[in-house]
């Protein structure tokens, strides 16, 4: 296991996408746990999908923020493809760690609205590695994607594995952020990180996720569409397990050191953070819908059958996805484990909170 060699105690941390799903926990934790350290959120908190969501997401962490001491939690209404706002908060900030979890995300909309991927994961990605480039950070830890893996046949996905053929323009996106990275670590020595996530659920999620989705259509006594005809597995990762692996990444920098030509060897590192316990999607749907009943959501006698349709695979889409962890287990003794039933459970029981009350 590496030794941790980035102290996060008293530092300046940006979180970029402080208000979505994965960035709002990501501060929360750090916030909570981390002594005297001063978080920078970062976001747009554009449209993509339901912006009160978003916005609950920030009044938790504002309060948190409260609690734990002013000048702690700054936030910043932002976008990543604006250079020059970036540059003036690196400037007024020089935060020491930077965490890019700012994209835009989904499969399937990056079919119809390409152009906001190329603004958020392609310019918005390069002014982070430009704004690193000229603020010098200990570690810059960012987003990829199971994505990246496109239609490889291998299972389970390592980190060793080619990625050279997406079947989405998301996964070209990621993988090119995975390519700059690289470079910008090899040409200016930027210890940096890339974690390769996969399907990431749980409470206050994302509402455009299947997990999500399902239960908004099933309330409203919509079909359900299960694609592949249910033949899909999916290595369903709880958000609490992705933080934790973002965490304990963090404190682990990539190490500098000069190659043999005297020039620096990139520091640089992926990781796959995944459940490595793919679920067939008929039996995922089988578990949320015993879970919505069970908290509440939906009642005990609700008719699933008459309201699920089996569908053929979608653009975009894979058969299978399944993490190797072995490397993140091997380098920072961490290895998600929460059952697909727990945190279903977990998702189920904010649901309720959430809408119902």
């Amino acid at each position: 296991m590496l030794n941790p060699n980035v102290n996060l105690e008293g530092k300046t941390i940006l979180v970029t996408g402080a208000a979505g799903f994965i960035g709002a926990k990501l501060a929360t934790k750090l916030l909570a746990e981390v002594t005297e350290c001063k978080v920078v959120g970062l976001d747009n908190v554009n449209d993509y999908y339901d912006v009160s969501l978003k916005e609950w997401r920030l009044q938790e962490l504002e309060r948190l923020g409260n609690d734990v001491g002013a000048g702690r939690w700054t936030f910043v209404r932002g976008n990543i493809a604006d250079a020059t706002l970036l540059n003036r908060l690196f400037e007024e900030h020089r935060p020491q760690v930077v965490v890019n979890l700012a994209a835009q995300a989904g499969v399937r909309y990056s079919i119809t609205h390409p152009e906001a991927y190329i603004e958020s994961n392609l310019i918005g990605f390069y002014n982070i590695l430009e704004a690193c480039r000229h603020f010098p950070v200990e570690h810059l830890v960012y987003a990829s994607s199971s994505s990246v893996y496109g239609s490889n046949k291998k299972v389970p996905y390592s980190v060793d594995d080619r990625v050279d053929n997406p079947v989405s323009l998301y996964a070209a996106t990621k993988k090119s952020n995975e390519l700059l990275a690289h470079a910008y670590s090899k040409l200016y020595n930027i210890p940096s990180t890339g974690l390769r996530f996969f399907t990431v659920y749980g409470p206050a999620g994302r509402p455009d996720m299947a997990y999500f989705s399902f239960t908004n259509k099933l309330r409203e006594g919509k079909t359900i569409e299960i694609f592949n005809f249910g033949n899909c597995k999916r290595d369903f990762t709880y958000v609490d397990d992705i933080v934790e692996g973002v965490h304990k990444v963090m404190c682990r920098a990539p190490e500098k050191q000069d190659g043999d030509d005297g020039l620096p060897l990139p520091p640089y590192r992926i990781y796959n953070i995944g459940n490595s316990a793919p679920e067939n999607l008929l039996a995922f749907v089988d578990i949320l819908q015993q879970e919505l009943v069970q908290a509440g959501v939906l009642p005990p006698d609700y008719d699933f059958d008459v309201h699920k349709k089996l569908v053929p695979m979608q653009p975009g889409d894979v058969p299978v996805t399944y993490a190797d962890t072995s490397a993140l287990e091997r380098d920072t003794g961490f290895k998600p484990a929460t059952p697909l039933r727990d945190g279903l459970r977990r998702f189920a029981e904010w649901y309720r909170e959430f809408y119902l009350k």
